[in-house]
């Protein structure tokens, strides 16, 4: 922080817009304001001590050694000099006075904006789905949604360790596939039937599942998890009804509520997230919001959506930008999200409903395949599994009404279709 700052208000002078936020929507708001020619004062207040950086690598790339955390920020510190954004690393936003539009810091400090923007993402879920789960707060309990979390996740990744992941979403599904790389001893446990069975279904929940059994993960799924004990002489305990799962260390993997508290309290308009239109602005024409936190309206899909992934992240950052610019751009793309695990690699788009009828295409046991999901013989989304440059001709069938049998049928040229 610069002397200025530390000493007290920022409110004086030319007003500019103000990011509360670390991640990868925030980084690319202020960046493409940036490029996008804005003069005015940009100030970057982050609670980490981290430049902003990306969060998708923690449960893949950086847990597997294969990204350092300086390879994680999109932008480097120096850019954010170069481009004279006062970057506050480690500093809280504490409040945000609405009538006087400013943000306080704490103390005398406050920073005063023309426009805010709520970057401020989520946090993880603790406990389990109606109630705190005891044993979260235990020495060798984890989770992971910062890179602070997977640098103490990463130090446990010790061949012949026995990790218990609970939850069996993305983050959960990663992390045991990146631990498995290490030579751990992995065991997820899951109420769900299927892993990503809320995300995606049972044909391709199923088909992870068996794809992590055969690289020695231990999955028991459709098993409630009541607690964690710690034995001073055997380690963690997890509790499920048939019995205790010794664990050296547990990842909490249950899910993310968004950090909406600072929008709560300045009161603007919360649904799952922040309300913001189609320009991503909020309630309050001066403050917008963006990434995990945004309930935004979707013109593609002509409903509001929240979605808690890198490709919307960098988007509605660019978009933010825009509507600060005075561009006429809108929320206008369709949810897209890739994962890696073993050898599968897939990519997603749409907005697949859970009623959603699947309809696959080639064969799933070789490992390369597409999934349709259609509403009414209407395709709603799609995912390509181990079959690449064909995402953005899926985008373009979104919206169609396609036959099963010619979706199904390889005979017939995908890109024509």
């Amino acid at each position: 922080m610069s002397e200025a700052a530390m000493a007290g208000s920022t409110t004086q002078g030319e007003l500019g817009t103000v990011v509360i936020g670390g991640g990868l929507a925030a980084a690319h708001c202020v960046h493409a304001l940036r490029e996008g020619g804005y003069t005015k004062p940009i100030t970057l207040i982050a609670s980490e001590n981290e430049v902003p950086y990306e969060r998708p690598p923690l449960s893949k790339e950086y847990l597997q050694g294969r990204k350092p955390a300086q390879e994680l920020p999109p932008f480097t510190a120096d850019w954010y000099v170069e481009a004279d954004v006062d970057l506050r690393l480690g500093v809280t936003a504490e409040s945000i006075d609405v009538s006087a539009k400013k943000v306080e810091l704490g103390g005398p400090v406050s920073v005063a904006y023309e426009n805010l923007v709520i970057a401020t993402g989520c946090r993880s879920r603790l406990g389990g789905r109606n109630a705190n789960m005891e044993g979260w707060d235990l020495p060798g309990v984890y989770t992971l949604r910062s890179l602070e979390d997977a640098k103490r996740l990463k130090e446990h990744l010790v061949s012949g360790k026995n990790l218990v992941i609970i939850g069996a979403g993305w983050i959960g599904m990663e992390v045991a596939a990146s631990a498995r790389a290490a030579g751990v001893e992995v065991t997820v446990i899951t109420p769900d039937p299927v892993p990503l069975a809320t995300a995606m279904g049972s044909e391709f929940g199923s088909h992870v599942a068996q794809l992590h059994v055969s690289n020695g993960v231990q999955c028991r799924f459709g098993t409630a998890v009541s607690g964690i004990a710690l034995d001073p002489d055997k380690g963690l305990a997890v509790q499920t009804p048939t019995g205790d799962i010794r664990a050296d260390f547990v990842l909490l993997a249950i899910g993310a509520v968004p950090n909406n508290e600072l929008a709560v309290a300045a009161g603007l308009e919360i649904g799952t997230g922040v309300v913001v239109d189609e320009h991503l602005r909020s309630s309050n024409p001066d403050i917008l919001a963006i990434g995990d936190i945004a309930e935004a309206r979707n013109t593609a899909l002509g409903r509001a959506i929240r979605v808690e992934h890198w490709d919307n992240a960098i988007r509605q950052g660019k978009l933010a930008a825009a509507t600060i610019l005075g561009r006429d751009e809108s929320y206008d793309w369709l949810p897209y999200f890739f994962t890696d695990q073993f050898g599968l690699g897939m990519e997603y788009v749409g907005d697949r409903g859970a009623d959603d009828e699947a309809v696959v295409r080639g064969d799933m046991t070789s490992g390369e395949f597409i999934i349709f999901w259609l509403r009414k013989g209407v395709i709603t989304a799609a995912m390509n599994v181990n079959i690449w440059d064909v995402n953005d001709h899926l985008r373009t069938m979104i919206g169609k009404n396609i036959p099963v049998a010619t979706l199904q049928d390889t005979d017939n040229d995908l890109m024509a279709l």
